[in-house]
């Protein structure tokens, strides 16, 4: 069948979706996706996959697409993150056959994006993402789609947009927010620019950004005239949030855990599922929110979660007429509801400090650690003290480490130079020198490439004045040593 485009594959093989559950790291794994679909989305990503890890890695491929094929599950995209054409393509390739469209992402704004140089990190090269974006429409038989953030300028964004468009990508999904706007600073997300971007293409686009209830799909959608809504905080605090409801969080969490044992996932997700749908609840009850962060097995899960079933049907049970909820909810905690994530300045009032304390959470001084208290140790180190209980974190019974000459780095012990491994390696390179302690030999085996050079200088023409050869083979020689 002919690849379908635009208009036409959102309507026929995406069914008209206007409700989209976003592709979301560790997160938006099969199970969710199957919760979310059951509640009103219409249309689920997979996590962000790493393409060359996706090509080179079996196993990878198995656990985050080829063992989750499921005929609930469509449609579906897949998006991978990339910054090599051959790569990208290459991976989508295999790929293709478990998805409705690929997707590439290029609205990642984390720190991981930047070191890695993919998600928004590439929205200034315009010509890689139009080589990429061409090969995979040339190459696949599915639809690729795109997944962007906004730039400052709105004439900038649409000339973006329009440059995909260009180059083969079949939907546009729109986050409205740029690269900078991330976790306390997310701020609000501009539907100016989604809008703008669908009055200036041709293909289906999506909105991301500020949605928090149906309510809000339904006005983003009469604002920007996008196509559908795409929803990632707001589905995980709220997995029925495009039906229209507010459910109970132990009804949600109870479901999602039946269709975690019948598809299974890493731990890992289940708990940080759990940590969004309990949000509000594990603020109340602080002992259940640390149990189930120490919890291993999926059972242990199962009990906290009735643990905390029980304790909020006992609140229930002993609510007083009239009473409302707190802390400036909207429901009371054990409601499924938004989250809204603090700025700075809210960040100091619930951590308890002012803004001219820059934000900075009481923090433990570095001497209260060195007795080893337990108490008193970070939570890396108390696992650390479980698994062995006689290790000690007492400064003062470290070793101390001499610092090398040049660049206060550890030095090594037999150093002839004493300096770090680094520094000698330099040095004995330029000095042609030897270093034992860091077996670095420049000296002995320059000797020896001298020595052997010339015995075959001798040997293939005796009159040849070994000096000479010498001299002129030196610079070789030595770039020789070095480099061994």
């Amino acid at each position: 069948m002919p690849k379908l485009r635009g208009e036409a594959f959102w309507r026929e093989t995406l069914r008209s979706a206007h409700y989209v559950v976003a592709p979301m790291v560790d997160q938006s794994e099969l199970a969710w996706r199957l919760l979310s679909r059951r509640h009103g989305a219409q249309l689920c990503y997979t996590p962000m996959l790493h393409a060359q890890v996706f090509l080179r890695d079996a196993n990878y491929r198995r656990e985050n697409l080829y063992g989750e094929a499921c005929a609930e599950d469509r449609p579906l995209i897949v998006q991978f993150c990339a910054n090599d054409p051959e790569v990208f393509v290459q991976a989508a390739l295999l790929a293709q056959d478990y998805c409705d469209a690929i997707d590439l992402n290029l609205g990642c704004p984390q720190m991981i994006a930047k070191r890695g140089h993919y998600g928004a990190f590439l929205q200034e090269e315009w010509d890689l993402l139009q080589r990429m974006i061409l090969l995979a429409n040339e190459k696949l038989s599915v639809p690729i789609t795109c997944k962007i953030r906004v730039f400052p300028e709105i004439a900038k964004t649409v000339k973006y947009a329009q440059m995909l468009e260009k180059a083969g990508c079949q939907l546009l999904t729109v986050h409205g927010r740029t690269k900078e706007q991330k976790g306390p600073l997310a701020g609000v997300a501009s539907w100016e620019h989604i809008q703008a971007v669908r009055k200036a293409v041709s293909i289906p686009v999506f909105a991301n950004g500020n949605i928090q209830c149906l309510r809000d799909v339904e006005e983003c959608i009469r604002k920007t005239g996008v196509h559908g809504v795409m929803s990632a905080e707001g589905n995980l605090h709220n997995p029925a949030l495009f039906e229209g409801r507010n459910p109970l969080v132990w009804e949600m969490a109870e479901e999602y855990l039946e269709i975690v044992q019948k598809h299974p996932c890493p731990l890992s997700y289940v708990r940080a599922h759990l940590f969004k749908l309990w949000h509000h609840t594990l603020q109340v009850h602080q002992q259940l929110r640390d149990e189930l962060a120490k919890v291993k097995t999926l059972e242990g899960i199962v009990d906290v979660n009735r643990e905390l079933k029980l304790r909020c049907q006992e609140e229930i049970a002993n609510q007083k007429e009239g009473e409302k909820p707190k802390e400036g909810l909207p429901f009371f905690h054990w409601i499924c509801q938004p989250y809204v994530r603090p700025g700075p300045k809210e960040r100091c009032k619930e951590n308890g400090t002012s803004e001219s304390d820059k934000c900075v959470r009481g923090k433990r001084a570095l001497e209260e650690e060195e007795d080893g208290n337990s108490e008193l140790l970070s939570k890396n180190k108390q696992k650390k003290k479980l698994r062995n209980p006689n290790k000690s974190f007492d400064p003062s019974l470290k070793p101390k480490y001499a610092k090398c000459d040049q660049c206060g780095n550890p030095k090594g012990n037999k150093c002839v130079f004493n300096m770090c491994r680094g520094c000698c390696k330099k040095r004995a390179f330029k000095e042609t020198a030897d270093c034992p302690g860091h077996g670095l030999l420049f000296k002995t085996k320059y000797e020896k490439s001298l020595s052997w050079q010339s015995s075959q200088r001798v040997v293939q023409n005796p009159e040849v004045s070994r000096r000479g050869d010498v001299a002129a083979g030196e610079a070789a020689v030595l770039q020789e040593a070095g480099d061994s």
